[in-house]
């Protein structure tokens, strides 16, 4: 038999387990600090709303009064997975408590990770204490208050009233009202630990430890540390003198095993302070900067390597619990989202990342750039003083993350204007403001790169050591862009900097960037990876520009532009289909070559074309002297044959770190009009793949193709249509839109020459898809919308948009009859718009509007029995072909300008 008390302790561990697994997020908040004694308080609280501000006059502080609703902790109340509506400014949470007898003898606490705006708490009454801001943790010492092993009430007010100078971000996506991070209870020691930062020395293999007292010792404290290694653990103590509330030392790391991106290496770490223990861990690594070797252009470096940076905008949101994570499963995905493209950073936007997500990214070896958010009001002492604050607290809780490489102080010079009779301006005053935020940050942190304003919209930088712009543009601009931002920045240059300051070593970083803001009014939903292969084949043709940051990583409400949808479901770019083999990820591979801005160009048939390349090397692998460069022509003719009309080998130089442009390629066109695909493989001389890139040739001829005969008619030259929703042409019939339940319907006459009983066969050729109404194609549609303001409208409402292909489909049954009977059924399956509709794309008109960019359909073959044809010819009458939609599907006809085949509707007798 099993003594009764092991019995007890196992039934209740079991039973803390299920406990823990059904709260939210159970995991400690802050593996970089954490204590072995906490309890977790996310889950269900009893919540109340307190509209008029009576509360307190109430006494609900008191935990009598019924809070009639329930808010699971700690999603934000408004978001669904708070379970309770954005009723009002302020709220109260409680519940009750009971603290473990087995914490006697030391101090306990309730620390919330975070909380907006105003939080005051109180524990059976007795106010324990009240915090101001948004962002960053807090706690309050309920020692005196406890009573340990009995059950106590635990009572929370919020007061998220706006206030100008609050730092509010971006919540206009969905705002992070009350408690937002993990709320827990922590045993603590006698004397504790408020903080500790390890700062590595990889150059000298140490590393710098400080310890931190929440107030001055009252007597000397001897503080332990253990650090982890494979070899043993190494220990060392030193003592937090009487009158001061830190202490430093230094550590040696013999052997000391870098972080870097590939290999990120965390040593654990024991902190012992009297009966206080604490548990945190660093990375050995370095940020500076370098030259990238053989030139003069300075680039941010990680561990002494310069490091090309290819980073997104992480808005960090969540559909259901707005600025908080549904689980830490989640949170590992959205880090290994990023580098399963090949990213090497992040930067979470306007936001003090939660720590467990910045613990991912030191786990799994992911850079990040970390905001401050910023205030909409003006820069007055309130918002300055709450800006110090957060910034202090954010650096202080975030120090020891080793993928953290960079502060950014503001955004966009948000919150920095004055409101005069001018509308707003940047004061001298103000940037002086911004130029100490700079330095106060260096202070804090002297071991990561500070930018100062991350600058947008004809406003500049102060002091920096990052010179960051950002740029929206449609993707045929970046290459003039790029040539006329490298010719403006050198030492002294005034180039994106405030009047009185300039330009001296800083690395250069495109710190936000894409197409959605390039178009008038904004893109909406739209294919971004034309625009983006565009840009990124421009920026590697300039390395004085050190890297990129592209907007963004997952949709939002009023941006569709990312890499994944707002509830993190795939799109699709078609770039997999269109080259073999080939991913996203190729696009940002080290070792990259681009054929410029242009990856799409009108040629003659039979002309031979000269296709620029250039080498970009972004590694110091060792590869050899020369790589391979495989290149083949795939020719899609005016019937949709695919075939293979050119491929070869050559060898091009290689060199770590090599920048080079590179004699062009030189290829014959097909005789004859069409699509050509050309595709560019490198690999080693041994034939390990390295990375792929693709451009097109669309071939126009006067040449006929031998041995066939096409009777074409244009898409907007059906003989009939009807449709229940709507029907219109798109840019001058090149392609016709047919939605809800309808038909076309095209005639074609059969010439008398025509020598039908000698084909060997006939069909019909023509490009569908399904067609979906967007909203933007309403009759009564209203395109007088801000959609910079966060307008919550469908992803098809702004008039540039055509959704992106994603997992969602939108397919269309169709029926196909000749002359009155049906030979056949197709389902189109989407109306989908991707890389693939590359006709669509390359004939947009270059004046800031989009007109269903990037759609396509799918090739529909016909066949036709020669004895119809004939029969038809004897008695004159025309080929009448019948597309007609089963539902509402409707149906979408390209011509030989749009879509994915330069065809057009046609007739095909081939001989």
């Amino acid at each position: 038999m099993y003594p009764t008390k092991l019995i007890i302790g196992l039934l209740t561990g079991l039973i803390g387990l299920i406990h823990a697994q059904k709260i939210p997020l159970p995991e400690h908040p802050r593996p970089d600090f954490e204590r072995v004694d906490w309890v977790n308080l996310n889950g269900k609280w009893a919540f109340k709303f307190d509209k008029e501000d009576v509360g307190l006059d109430k006494n609900w502080h008191h935990g009598d009064v019924d809070f009639e609703q329930t808010i699971t902790v700690p999603f934000p109340w408004g978001s669904e997975a708070s379970g309770v509506k954005d009723e009002a400014d302020i709220a109260w949470y409680k519940r009750d408590i009971t603290v473990n007898a087995s914490w006697k003898g030391k101090r306990t606490f309730v620390v919330i990770g975070a909380s907006d705006w105003e939080t005051t708490v109180w524990l059976d009454g007795q106010k324990i204490g009240s915090h101001q801001g948004g962002y960053t943790p807090f706690s309050f010492e309920i020692t005196d208050v406890v009573t340990y092993g009995k059950t106590q009430r635990l009572v929370v007010r919020v007061d998220d009233v706006r206030r100008d100078f609050t730092l509010y971000g971006k919540q206009g996506y969905g705002n992070a009202r009350g408690i937002w991070q993990t709320i827990y209870l922590e045993g603590r020691g006698t004397n504790y630990l408020d903080a500790l930062h390890f700062t590595p020395d990889i150059d000298q293999s140490k590393v710098n430890v400080t310890a931190y007292l929440p107030q001055d010792a009252t007597e000397d404290l001897p503080v332990e540390v253990q650090i982890q290694t494979d070899s043993g653990i190494l220990k060392r103590s030193m003592v937090i003198p009487k009158g001061k509330y830190s202490e430093s030392m230094a550590m040696d790391i013999p052997d000391a095993r870098l972080w870097d991106l590939d290999h990120p290496y965390l040593y654990d770490v024991t902190a012992n302070l009297g009966n206080d223990r604490v548990k945190s861990y660093f990375g050995m690594r370095k940020i500076s900067v370098v030259n990238l070797p053989g030139t003069d252009y300075p680039y941010i470096a990680l561990n002494n390597k310069p490091i090309y940076l290819q980073l997104t905008l992480d808005q960090s949101y969540h559909p259901k619990g707005f600025y908080t994570f549904p689980s830490d499963q989640f949170i590992k995905e959205e880090i290994m989202r990023s580098k399963s493209i090949g990213l090497n950073g992040i930067r979470p936007h306007i936001k003090v990342e939660i720590p467990r997500k910045l613990y991912w990214a030191d786990k799994l070896g992911l850079l990040v750039m970390a905001d401050l958010p910023n205030s909409w009001g003006e820069p007055d002492r309130k918002m300055q003083a709450e800006s110090e604050y957060t910034l202090r607290e954010m650096i202080k809780r975030d120090y020891n993350h080793p993928a953290i490489f960079s502060w950014i102080v503001f955004n966009e010079t948000w919150g920095l204007k004055q409101d005069d009779e001018y509308g707003g301006r940047y004061l001298p005053s103000t940037q002086n403001w911004v130029a100490s935020m700079y330095y106060l940050a260096k202070s804090l942190d002297a071991t990561r790169l500070v930018e100062d304003n991350s600058i947008c919209c004809g406003y500049g930088h102060t002091e920096t050591d990052i010179n960051s712009w950002h740029s929206y543009l449609p993707g045929y601009q970046w290459e003039d862009f790029l040539k006329e931002v490298t010719d403006s920045t050198y030492p002294g240059s005034g180039h994106h900097f405030e009047e009185g300051f300039h330009q001296s070593r800083q690395p250069n970083i495109n710190s936000e960037c894409g197409n959605v803001w390039g178009y008038e009014g904004s893109t909406g939903d739209v294919d971004w990876s034309w625009d983006y292969h565009k840009m990124i084949n421009a920026f590697r043709k300039y390395p004085k520009v050190a890297g990129w940051l592209y907007t963004e990583h997952h949709d939002v409400i009023n941006e569709w532009n990312g890499y994944w949808k707002f509830d993190r479901s795939n799109k699709f770019t078609g770039i997999e289909e269109l080259v073999p083999g080939m991913a996203l990820k190729d696009f940002h591979s080290d070792i990259y070559l681009s054929t410029g801005v242009e990856i799409s160009k009108d040629v003659k048939g039979g002309e031979k074309v000269r296709v620029p390349l250039t080498l970009s090397v972004m590694t110091d692998k060792d590869l050899g002297k020369e790589l391979h460069l495989n290149y083949r022509l795939t020719f899609t003719n005016a019937l949709g044959e695919r075939s293979v009309f050119r491929s070869g080998t050559q060898n091009i130089p290689y060199a770590p770190w090599l920048q080079k442009k590179l004699s062009p390629l030189e290829l014959p066109m097909p005789e004859y009009s069409g699509l050509a695909l050309l595709t560019l493989e490198l690999t080693t001389i041994t034939g390990q793949p390295i990375s792929k890139n693709f451009m097109h040739f669309i071939v126009d001829s006067q040449q006929q193709m031998p041995k066939v005969s096409l009777l074409e008619v244009q898409p907007k030259a059906y003989s009939n249509a009807v449709w229940s929703k709507a029907l219109w042409e798109v840019m001058d019939g090149k392609k016709i839109n047919g939605t809800g339940k309808g038909f076309f319907e095209y005639s074609i006459a059969l010439p008398s020459d025509a020598k039908i009983d000698k084909a060997k066969e006939t069909y019909f050729i023509i490009e569908l898809s399904a067609k979906e109404l967007f909203v933007k194609d309403y009759a009564d549609y209203n395109e007088n919308q801000d959609f910079m303001k966060g307008s919550r409208v469908a992803n098809s409402s702004n008039p540039n948009a055509y959704p992106m292909t994603d997992e969602t489909k939108f397919s269309s049954e169709v029926v196909v009859s000749v002359n009155g009977s049906k030979v056949m059924d197709v389902v189109l399956e989407d109306d989908p718009a991707d890389h693939r509709g590359v006709l669509s794309w390359h004939n947009q008109l270059r004046d800031g509007k989009l007109r269903e960019a990037g759609s396509y359909g799918y090739l529909v073959k016909v066949p036709i029995s020669k004895s119809t044809l004939k029969t038809l010819q004897k008695e004159g009458d025309p080929l009448v072909i019948t597309f007609q939609t089963k539902g509402d599907g409707g149906i979408a006809v390209y011509g030989k300008d749009f879509g994915r085949y330069a065809i057009n509707p046609a007739l095909v007798i081939s001989y």
